[in-house]
């Protein structure tokens, strides 16, 4: 297998005679990317389609956090409540679908590919959650009610209170994501849909993961991936440590969902059926799903029938297995064997939000460090990840609402600029007025606490105070 760092996508396992190149297909947060590589991992050609994003305001009530922004006090008698408001994420998986599409085909015709020449198919897309009925078809998770909503967005938030709910059972699978749930994972969102949306609930024949949504629309397998199931549905891939290595193990019987903890947190119904709606069967990463590309799925992405489609990733751990698998020159020639090396890495990788991942042999339990996950993202290791909420997201955030923002946004239209270029260009001119020797060097007096929205570790506050301290 070859691994490919390039737009943070999934995998080029498929090789055969004449030309041979992968199509890998990325859903971030606001838009599908797709790009075609050849046998060398090559970039061969690129295109982006950009995707709908509904954003509703709801209130909750949260007692003992410092908050980031929006914060109302509602004194009642003696009781002082802080009241949030807690912006819901939703996105429509026939929105994606078509945007996978259009990119798909947008790519092959600047490469100058034809279909006969597309050998693979992976996806890899952000961890957000899907709701479809028995036919496929999908099913509201928003207050509007409205079926075009069925996907609750990664970065949403709403299920802060289930996630609490859930941590405080102590469950012994939370031992398996440091210590307790985030509510960026799957378990608060469903038990969210539960209370809050019972008829939705009641519809719903199969919740989720969006890069495994994408490989099922594809290809009409239903099995998940260890990546999104581990990472974000407390299963626990260590149950097939030993089966895995049967020669029948691709799609194995999902062995690791803990039905006590289901029963426990309220969610009893989802085991029912052989765990039908959240999956009856597992497999690793980029391993070849069902009979391949279908008729259907061929003819609307413009491929042809049957072509592989790998078991798919979450965005960011995508771009891991790349940089996981990437040894530098001065590495390769070290005496040290690439599965030593790679213990000794921690990938960074960076977008709407931020993920740090490193793997190793033998598995570690940090409290408050997402993991350890078996065979989430490089086989037979153990993944341990924390990061950020709020990266590139917190830029955009804190630039679009800045009370200059709009005289910022009439100066680089009328340079025919983006807003960021004019920025990089104002901070250059800023490090030779202030005379410094780097860039960087402009904010050696300033300090910022960067959990915005958030972060993904010991503490797993959900609402943290921003901060800027200036050293005196």
């Amino acid at each position: 297998m070859i691994f490919l760092s390039a737009l943070n996508m999934l995998q080029f396992q498929f090789v055969c005679a004449l030309r041979t190149i992968g199509l890998n297909v990325l859903k971030c947060s606001f838009s599908t990317d797709s790009g075609l590589f050849d046998e060398k991992g090559k970039l061969l050609g690129s295109a982006s389609s950009p995707i709908q994003i509904w954003k509703d305001k709801d209130c909750i009530e949260v007692e003992n956090y410092v908050l980031i922004h929006q914060m109302y006090l509602m004194i009642l008698g003696c009781t002082v409540l802080l009241i949030v408001c807690c912006v819901h994420h939703q996105q429509s998986s026939t929105d994606i679908w078509h945007a996978v599409c259009a990119a798909v085909k947008s790519a092959c015709s600047l490469a100058n590919v034809a279909p006969e020449n597309v050998v693979g198919l992976g996806f890899a897309a952000t961890c957000s959650l899907v709701a479809v009925d028995a036919d496929g078809s999908p099913v509201s998770v928003s207050w509007s009610g409205d079926a075009r909503r069925n996907i609750i967005v990664w970065m949403d938030h709403r299920a802060v209170d289930q996630a609490e709910r859930i941590n405080a059972r102590n469950s012994p699978v939370l031992q398996y994501c440091g210590g307790g749930v985030s509510p960026e994972m799957q378990a608060p969102k469903l038990l969210w849909v539960k209370e809050n949306l019972q008829e939705s609930w009641t519809m719903v024949c199969r919740w989720m993961d969006l890069s495994d949504w994408l490989a099922y629309r594809a290809t009409g397998d239903d099995t998940r991936s260890l990546c999104t199931t581990v990472c974000k549905w407390t299963y626990l891939g260590h149950a097939h440590m030993e089966q895995w290595k049967e020669s029948d193990s691709r799609d194995m019987e999902a062995c690791g969902w803990d039905e006590v903890f289901w029963e426990e947190i309220g969610l009893g119904d989802l085991v029912e059926g052989n765990h039908a709606k959240i999956g009856r069967s597992v497999a690793f990463p980029g391993h070849p799903l069902g009979y391949g590309l279908t008729p259907i799925a061929a003819k609307e992405l413009g491929l042809l029938p049957g072509i592989p489609v790998g078991t798919s990733l979450i965005d960011a751990h995508a771009g891991g297995v790349g940089v996981m698998e990437s040894v530098p020159d001065a590495e390769s020639k070290a005496d040290i064997s690439d599965e030593q090396a790679i213990c000794h890495r921690m990938v960074l990788v960076c977008g709407t939000s931020t993920c740090h991942m490193a793997v190793s042999k033998n598995k570690l339990f940090i409290p408050g460090v997402w993991g350890p996950f078996w065979s989430a993202m490089v086989p037979e290791f153990w993944l341990t990840e924390g990061g950020q909420s709020a990266t590139g997201a917190l830029l955009d955030y804190i630039v679009e609402n800045h009370a200059a923002a709009p005289l910022l946004a009439n100066h680089a239209a009328s340079q025919s600029i983006s807003i960021y270029e004019l920025l990089n260009r104002i901070l250059l001119l800023m490090t030779h007025e202030q005379n410094v020797g780097f860039l960087s060097a402009l904010t050696q007096d300033t300090h910022v606490l960067p959990d915005f929205h958030g972060n993904r570790y010991e503490s797993h506050h959900i609402f943290i105070a921003k901060e800027i301290m200036l050293a005196i």
